[in-house]
């Protein structure tokens, strides 16, 4: 794609269909390295998103041959005015939001990784609540070759996924980890075959979608939240969102499903 056919597409593209939302990085020709315009848009989608009540799984996925390369360095957002760029405020302003409404989601949220995924491109994926990746992909907390540290999530996900020894190999090192490795160690959820990828995540996004969205959610931020508690206070979190879960009509389709031996139908959101 030259350079003038990209400004002409728009950088993040958007479809919903059967209650799933697809939100493609589209600088192909970049990688999809995001810029601030990209945020701009991307943001905003996910929390259309969010709003829709018919919305119930997000795919979050990039054009081309890459999921996406991280930071436009390229980017206006990065230039000093005279000095060096406020990388800080960068984060602060554009990856710390967009990090908070990934995890935050009120649907299943599912990255689609076609190929790359390098710093907060890497973390941005990792931010989602599934993972599925082709077999070509890699991901690459390549922050330490610029003097950088992991952001985008990237300090708080890659311990608790796979723990500190490997965490701190992979941001040290910043090592290409194929997707399959990525798979094994327990990164991501799913290595596939690089043809079965776009069939693999339709698949899931269904599957979710057709699940008890409300209760999805919440068992996500239960298990984060158990990771700062003791035993006790996990049982007791457990006993509140049950109750609440108890209470809802989902709990009910899908008691009222298992004992007349048909398919249930969930609707909470």
């Amino acid at each position: 794609m030259s350079i003038a056919a990209e400004h002409q597409t728009p950088p993040v593209l958007v479809e919903t269909r059967d209650s799933i939302c697809t939100i493609t990085l589209n600088r192909p020709a970049a990688l999809n390295s995001l810029t601030a315009a990209m945020h701009g848009l991307l943001l905003p989608a996910l929390e259309r998103a969010a709003a829709d009540p018919g919305t119930r799984a997000v795919v979050l996925t990039g054009a081309g041959r890459g999921f996406c390369a991280g930071q436009d360095l390229n980017d206006p957002a990065m230039s000093g005015a005279g000095g060096p760029p406020d990388v800080g405020g960068v984060v602060e302003r554009l990856y710390r939001p967009l990090a908070i409404r990934v995890r935050t989601m009120p649907v299943p949220v599912i990255a689609s990784v076609n190929g790359v995924a390098a710093g907060a491109g890497a973390n941005l994926a990792l931010c989602c609540d599934l993972v599925v990746a082709a077999r070509s992909a890699s991901f690459i907390q390549a922050f330490s070759r610029i003097g950088l540290i992991p952001d985008c999530g990237g300090t708080w996900l890659l311990p608790r996924l796979v723990g500190r020894a490997r965490a701190i190999g992979l941001a040290m090192t910043g090592d290409k980890l194929p997707a399959s490795e990525a798979a094994a160690i327990g990164l991501i959820w799913k290595c596939v075959d690089d043809e079965a990828l776009a069939d693999e995540t339709r698949a899931l996004a269904h599957r979710v979608a057709s699940l008890p969205t409300r209760a999805l959610v919440q068992t996500r931020l239960a298990l984060d939240a158990a990771l700062g508690l003791e035993f006790a206070s996990a049982l007791d979190e457990e006993a509140r969102l049950q109750g609440a879960l108890g209470m809802a009509e989902d709990f009910a389709e899908g008691v009222a499903a298992f004992r007349e031996k048909r398919s249930p139908h969930f609707s909470d959101r």
